[in-house]
Formats: C-alpha cells, sequence, structure tokens
C-alpha cells in the first residue's frame, strides 16, 4: 500500500515537472514568434515620434554665456499707481482684393502693466521750505516708469495667412509694440499722472507727519 502511494506521489511529481517544461516551451516559442511583431510596432513608434518633431519641432532656446551689463544705477522711485490694461490690436499686410492669396492677418491680445509715481531723486533742498510750522514741500511731477506687456498673459488669439502668402516674420513684432503703446496711452488718458501724483503727495503728508511735520502742504512753485 505504501508502495503505492509512493508510485502515484512520483507520477504525480514526474507530470508536474513535466508539464512546467511543456509550458515554459509553449512562452518560449510564443515570444520568439512575437519578438519581430514587437520589433515592427516599436520602429513604427519611433518614425511616428520622429514624424511628430518634424511636423511640431519644439523651439530650442539657446542664451549667449556672455552677458554685459552696460549700467547700474541707484533708484529713489515712490512708485504710487498700477494698472493692468487689456488691448485687442489686429495687424494685417497685403489685404485688399486678394487678401484670401496674399494677406497676412494677426489678432493679437495685449495684456499690459503700466507704473507711474515720483521719481525722489529729482527733490532736492530747494525744494522745502519751513515757516512758521508750515513744511512746504514742491514735488517733481508724476511720470511713468513702466509701461510694458506681460508675455505670459499676452497672446496671438488668430493669424490668417493666405494661400499663396508666407507669414511676416517682422508683424508680430509690430503688433506687440503698437499694443504696448496703445495701453500705455489708454492709461496716460484714463489720468494715470494725476492720480500718481495725488496718490505720492498723501503717502508723503504721512510720512512727514511721522517725521514731527504734522502741517505740510504741497505746491507746484513755493514762490
Amino acid at each position: 500500500m505504501k508502495n503505492n502511494n509512493l508510485l502515484s506521489l512520483l507520477i504525480i511529481g514526474v507530470i508536474g515537472v513535466a508539464a512546467y517544461f511543456i509550458v515554459q516551451t509553449v512562452r518560449d516559442a510564443s515570444q520568439a514568434a512575437t519578438e519581430p511583431f514587437q520589433q515592427v510596432n516599436e520602429a513604427n513608434r519611433a518614425l511616428q515620434t520622429q514624424m511628430a518633431n518634424l511636423l511640431n519641432p519644439t523651439p530650442t532656446i539657446i542664451p549667449d554665456p556672455i552677458t554685459y551689463i552696460n549700467e547700474i544705477r541707484a533708484l529713489a522711485r515712490l512708485e504710487t499707481i498700477q494698472y493692468s490694461v487689456e488691448k485687442v490690436i489686429t495687424g494685417q499686410t497685403g489685404g485688399g482684393t486678394f487678401e484670401s492669396l496674399f494677406g497676412d492677418r494677426i489678432l493679437f491680445v495685449g495684456h499690459g502693466t503700466v507704473i507711474a509715481g515720483i521719481d525722489m531723486e529729482k527733490l532736492g533742498p530747494e525744494d522745502m521750505r519751513f515757516e512758521n510750522g508750515v513744511l512746504t514741500v514742491r514735488l517733481p511731477p508724476a511720470e511713468i516708469f513702466i509701461a510694458a506687456l506681460d508675455n505670459e498673459k499676452s497672446y496671438v488669439y488668430n493669424r490668417d495667412t493666405g494661400l499663396l502668402a508666407k507669414p511676416d516674420p517682422n508683424l508680430e513684432t509690430l503688433v506687440r509694440q503698437s499694443a504696448e503703446q496703445e495701453i500705455l496711452k489708454a492709461a496716460l488718458e484714463d489720468g494715470i499722472l494725476n492720480q500718481a501724483q495725488i496718490n505720492a503727495e498723501a503717502y508723503l503728508f504721512k510720512f512727514f507727519s511721522a517725521l514731527g511735520f504734522p502741517n505740510t502742504i504741497f505746491v507746484d512753485d513755493p514762490g
């Protein structure tokens, strides 16, 4: 009886080992059969990637390792107001009857910042006078410090180039320059300099009061 049990276990073991080798052989054969197809698929994927890079190349930006610092200046600017302006600009070349063939048109959305204030470097001792407990101050006129596009927020909304035309490489640059000028113009027309002057006087009134001059007046000309 014991011999039969041992024989049964031995047979089961032999069958198990044989089954393992059979399965492993089938797997190896299957892998060998599909390997050429995998290589073809990988080649196709590589080709598709190359074509995608060719049709939609990624821009390469290489800054020059040499930097020239032309000027360093100490500033004493009191920024008193900031405008955030959005302006839509259209730029176009080759318009007219054959615009669809030779035209080039850009619709650009420009977001810009305009900052104004007082340059305190222009305030000298001769511009301040203290008499009878009153401090008289002649402030320099407000001026624009910064008027620039925000490149992260500005973008080309649409560009239409004619069937027989090439995109004008200078058109977007001209449109951006125009957007920057229009943003500055809008801020000036809205009275940014006048408000910058008012804000500067309000701030400096508190500043002089803290220094012990509670009676401060601002004039265009101290006379």
